[in-house]
């Protein structure tokens, strides 16, 4: 277990140690890349989500609201609520605004050397069945500007669109030794991690709510999913290039450690919900290892328990749609290369992950609300 800059929740890489890594970030090129396909709603019975207008200014009213993260998040909410008629790039990954959206600002305090920070975050209103639904992409995080600015945050989405349930969805680190690339996690609550103190008193913070899981169960659906597309040839390929940027020599089954990188022909989605599971939230990389020193937590990430603790103070329903980015680490390798082998993975697969996830948290709101 370290402590780092975390490469999957966080925008800055791990700090490195010396060049080249230090001037300039790893960039990994792989063969396979297809787009995200068109979403056949029809094989379930059902309609893609509706784009509505979405105001300026003041939240509307609301049933829920979906927040995610990073771009290659937000591509994968983008193609599920708002495109899903059309195929979506490889390139699109990186993408860093959507038509449609809309920034809000309302109350933002000034932050000390926190200039780039002047929004909470950017939103647009979809309607899905019966329900309204927010779609946010935050800005907002516990590493920058703070928790203080992320719990108050989550109060002005609660007090503005008053909503009946918050998602926070997106990538995550693996925590759980069987959980391939791609794995989607659903709880519904989330375990604070608490540096020099005992796992046994790391604060958590859950709900009653539990996912509704009638349209993930359907038959069919497995249609909507998409396999993550990992080849054993990309793989190695990353590996290589991999030891090249680093200066370093580890072979690919030491990286690729108990083949988790490998993605499963159709991913993982687990309702965690009915075990109470928690995921692990942190302010620095902790890494989850195949020594199992995290193995009881769903995943690792950077946000969720705080939005927990404000959802409660705010007396909303919570649940976080966490999809695995980057999976277990290799115990045995220097923790400086079990977070760069780890950012190397979510930068290459992180759309593809994501879009899964987000397909979970639609089924999940639409079998909710209607």
């Amino acid at each position: 277990m370290t402590n780092q800059s975390h490469p999957t929740r966080l925008h800055p890489p791990p700090a490195a140690a010396a060049a080249p890594e230090a001037s300039k970030t790893f960039q990994p090129v792989i063969e396979n890349t297809p787009p995200l396909p068109p979403i056949p709603w029809t094989a379930i019975g059902q309609t893609a989500p509706e784009l509505l207008p979405t105001p300026a200014g003041d939240l509307p009213a609301v049933a829920a609201v979906v927040i995610t993260w990073a771009e290659a998040e937000w591509s994968a909410l983008q193609h599920v609520f708002c495109a899903s008629n059309a195929s979506m790039p490889y390139s699109a990954r990186s993408t860093s605004s959507w038509s449609g959206w809309q920034k809000y600002s309302k109350g933002v305090p000034s932050v000390p050397n926190q200039s780039w920070w002047n929004y909470w975050g950017e939103y647009r209103l979809v309607q899905i069945g019966s329900a309204k639904v927010l779609l946010f992409k935050s800005n907002t995080h516990l590493d920058s500007p703070g928790a203080e600015y992320l719990a108050q945050m989550i109060s002005l989405l609660i007090a503005g669109a008053r909503p009946q349930l918050i998602l926070s969805i997106g990538t995550a680190g693996g925590a759980r030794v069987g959980d391939h690339l791609g794995t989607v996690n659903v709880v519904r609550g989330g375990t604070l991690y608490v540096a020099n103190q005992p796992q046994a008193q790391w604060p958590a913070y859950t709900n009653p709510w539990t996912a509704q899981w009638n349209l993930l169960g359907v038959p069919g659906f497995d249609k909507l999913l998409f396999p993550v597309p990992t080849t054993t040839q990309d793989l190695q390929s990353l590996a290589r290039q991999f030891n090249t940027f680093y200066h370093s020599s580890y072979p690919f089954s030491e990286l690729n450690v108990n083949n988790l990188n490998m993605a499963d022909p159709l991913p993982a989605i687990n309702n965690l919900t009915t075990s109470g599971t928690t995921l692990l939230t942190t302010d620095s990389f902790v890494v989850a290892t195949s020594a199992g020193n995290l193995g009881t937590f769903a995943c690792v990430e950077m946000d969720d328990a705080i939005i927990a603790k404000a959802c409660l103070s705010g007396r909303t329903a919570f649940g976080f749609v966490r999809n695995v980015s980057d999976p277990v680490q290799n115990a045995t390798l220097p923790a400086k290369f079990q977070g760069h082998w780890g950012e190397a993975i979510y930068n290459t697969y992180g759309l593809y992950t994501s879009y899964n996830g987000a397909l979970a948290a639609w089924a999940i709101l639409s079998a909710q609300f209607n």
